[in-house]
């Protein structure tokens, strides 16, 4: 498996999840994101347009490898034009629609659709030692990492009850307030 992988990188990151977006914090940057994770394989489209700037296409595959804690796997990223994402978004895919807010080193996610309430930070790093360096804000209590359902490719085949009980497990419930801030 590794010779497929000599074009991709290790992906260190850790995840978070929150009740919901933190008061009192500035986002620098919000993109609005739509995956498509293509049907039967390893590969997400992304369709990513910066708030006033440009919208950016890419194919990422990601590998999951066995490891501990920050490390999820090799990621390889393409970017396309818009005609070859255009293309490439005619395949059987199901997909995840979020806003992603930069608050460094995290970018907070609030999904749409189905998993509406839903509150994910994410931090990426260059190394492990970096990753486990990290110092959480006190707005960031439940650590989902290792929460192999909190990945993207797992909560786009999630139903709303699903996500309820998941979010129960670490003790968040969705009162309606928090679905009409969402």
């Amino acid at each position: 498996m590794r010779a497929e992988c000599k074009s991709g990188r290790i992906e260190w990151e850790r995840r978070l999840l929150l009740e919901r977006f933190p008061e009192h914090v500035h986002s620098i940057r919000t993109r609005r994101i739509t995956d498509n994770y293509i049907d039967g394989t390893s590969l997400r489209l992304r369709q990513q347009s910066d708030d006033g700037g440009e919208t950016v296409f890419k194919l990422t595959q990601k590998l999951p490898t066995p490891a501990h804690g920050a490390q999820q796997g090799f990621t390889t990223t393409i970017y396309l034009s818009k005609s070859e994402f255009s293309l490439l978004a005619l395949l059987p895919a199901k997909v995840l629609r979020k806003t992603r807010c930069s608050v460094l080193p995290f970018g907070i996610d609030v999904f749409e659709g189905t998993l509406k309430g839903l509150v994910l930070a994410e931090a990426e790093f260059n190394s492990a030692a970096d990753a486990d360096a990290l110092t959480l804000p006190p707005f960031l209590l439940h650590e989902v990492t290792v929460d192999q359902r909190f990945t993207g490719g797992c909560l786009v085949r999630a139903e709303p009850l699903d996500l309820k009980s998941w979010r129960l497990e670490y003790g968040i419930t969705l009162e309606r307030s928090d679905l009409e801030r969402a």
